[in-house]
């Protein structure tokens, strides 16, 4: 198939440092391609790919050092080159950009499938998803949908990771460990809270957006003061590997409707249990008592560390193994992708939603309901 991918521009693909959608986006393109597919790539010049990559700026815009001061601009660029695209130049468009190319997918002439990252429980999205309510969407999570019934899912996809990315860690650490943003959301605070709970050390590696610089400031820097803890920052894939293998466990206490939430497989891969909090996605991925415990509150969490001995990390990089790899991500999306192109070429009409009248399938895709590949 000829695809084209587009990624935000705010990292680059694959992310030096973090960023999981455009992590996803890579692990995507670059199986893809393996696979014998004729794909490009539209990101960030900085990108590394075995595709064709179309570089609608010269470097990711979270690292421009070059003082550039509009940066939609590049954005916009990169959905005129993409979504403008001549008739038959692609098969399918995968956007990666949530509802930002929604507009312009209106009008491309080949189908346009959008993956949506991140949350959708905002009353603000409300209006956009009943204005463009013909728009093909996939989530990464069956709980991620629940906000939006009215979208027009073609289906659920969990994220994957490449096998060998990681290794097993047969043995666990004497540390637990938080890998992320330093956000409200992500909870770092009750992290730490578990681990002086139990008395044992927490590694905490994440990166602090500009966002979250008052937040981090006010209520997280103080208590990175304590033997108990370490502040390593923002971490490699390669740096992942042993920080992740050589953990006890991995803490995940979000207050936030997860939609996925890569640092668990992550995990996984390593062989390494996983605590969380039962928000959003999170029991669709975590095995309660197999790959990690699931918890209620910051007593359940300190609780469920003392079972961790429990766990069989074995097991862990099992169920990755079987549920979380690239190749069977790749092959949810291609039977996404197949099903649109197939569709593209029967003729018929479906409704515009802001006219009575009507547009060709491919401009506005409307798929039938379709059961989740997840």
């Amino acid at each position: 198939m000829k695809i084209a991918q587009l990624s935000p521009l705010w990292e680059s693909v694959p992310p030096q440092l973090y960023g999981g959608t455009e992590r996803i986006v890579s692990y995507l393109t670059e199986e893809l391609v393996r696979q014998g597919h004729e794909v490009t790539l539209f990101a960030s010049g900085d990108s590394k790919t075995a595709a064709e990559l179309k570089a609608c700026c010269s470097r990711a815009l979270r690292l421009h050092e070059s003082g550039l001061v509009n940066r939609d601009a590049p954005m916009i660029l990169m959905q005129e080159l993409a979504l403008g695209a001549t008739s038959g130049q692609y098969d399918v468009i995968h956007s990666h950009l949530d509802f930002l190319s929604f507009p312009m997918s209106r009008r491309a002439h080949a189908p346009v499938v959008t993956t949506l990252h991140g949350r959708l429980d905002l009353p603000e999205l409300q209006p956009i998803f009943n204005e463009y309510s013909e728009m093909p969407v996939i989530s990464i999570s069956n709980a991620q949908r629940k906000p939006l019934p009215q979208a027009n899912w073609a289906g659920t996809v969990y994220h994957g990771i490449p096998k060998d990315l990681y290794t097993m860690h047969e043995r666990p650490g004497s540390y637990l460990a938080f890998l992320g943003r330093i956000s409200p959301e992500k909870c770092p605070d009750h992290a730490i809270e578990v681990a002086k709970r139990v008395g044992i050390p927490l590694r905490i590696a994440a990166k602090v957006d500009p966002a979250d610089q008052a937040y981090f400031k006010k209520n997280i820097e103080r208590l990175l003061d304590h033997p108990l803890i370490e502040y390593v920052g923002e971490i490699n894939d390669a740096e992942k590997n042993d920080f992740l293998g050589e953990a006890a466990a991995l803490l995940c206490p979000y207050d936030w409707p997860e939609p996925f939430g890569l640092v668990l497989i992550e995990a996984m891969a390593c062989g390494t249990p996983v605590l969380a909090y039962r928000q959003g996605s999170i029991p669709e991925i975590i095995d309660h008592g197999v790959t990690g415990y699931i918890c209620g509150s910051i007593g359940e969490m300190a609780q469920a560390v003392s079972g961790l001995s429990l766990i069989d990390r074995s097991r862990c990089r099992e169920i990755f193994e079987e549920r979380f790899t690239v190749e069977r991500m790749v092959k949810d999306y291609l039977a996404i992708y197949e099903h649109m192109a197939a569709a593209t070429h029967r003729p018929r009409l479906v409704p515009h939603a802001r006219t009575s009248g009507h547009v060709r399938a491919g401009t506005a895709l409307t798929l039938a309901p379709q059961t989740d590949v997840a």
